[in-house]
């Protein structure tokens, strides 16, 4: 199996924890699955360092992103012992897991941004519907919502690519199978 269908099925494992385990009661499954994921995505990492510091700035702009959301009052997370006015924990577990895709199963889209965007316009705010449809969450106002995730990962998306081209754990992996005669997806 290669790096990109590997990265794809982990992240869908981290999404589908996060989500289920929030929706279910135990928001502290998404945690503890997306932590090993990420330390996998780290190990097989060319640059481990270079490719830790583009998952923690993905981590931080994408927690903050989502604690305006909630600030705002357009977003709520179903009660636990965790203080409603702050992020779940296992959204950020889904700000890591999404940091591990970055330089693997989207690196394709760095050299087209357009898509980038569009790919952020529509699936951020379809993630987020799931996320709803599944009791993991409840979009309060929800064209409001809807308009500012939009927006919001039709910036983030293309500027964590752009980012992602400078902090390339992976550069040298692809570098290696590209000289080896392997197209890379």
């Amino acid at each position: 199996m290669n790096n990109v269908l590997i990265n794809i099925v982990c992240f869908q494992i981290s999404w589908f924890a996060c989500v289920l385990g929030a929706a279910h009661g135990i928001p502290w499954l998404g945690p503890v699955v997306t932590l090993p994921v990420a330390a996998w995505h780290i190990y097989k990492a060319q640059a481990k360092r270079t490719e830790f510091i583009l998952m923690l700035i993905t981590v931080i702009l994408g927690s903050l992103f989502d604690q305006s959301i909630l600030a705002a009052g357009l977003i709520q997370y179903p009660a636990t012992n965790w203080p409603n006015y702050l992020l779940p924990l296992w959204m950020v577990a889904l700000w890591l897991g999404f940091s591990t895709a970055l330089n693997v199963s989207l690196r394709w889209m760095r050299q087209h941004m357009v898509i980038a965007s569009l790919f952020g316009l529509i699936g951020g705010p379809l993630a987020y519907m799931s996320g709803q449809k599944l009791g993991a969450m409840q979009l309060v106002q929800f064209n409001t919502v809807m308009i500012v995730l939009g927006v919001g990962w039709a910036l983030i998306v293309p500027a964590l690519l752009l980012l992602s081209s400078k902090l390339d754990g992976y550069a040298q992996n692809n570098n290696a199978k590209n000289n080896a005669g392997v197209k890379h997806v």
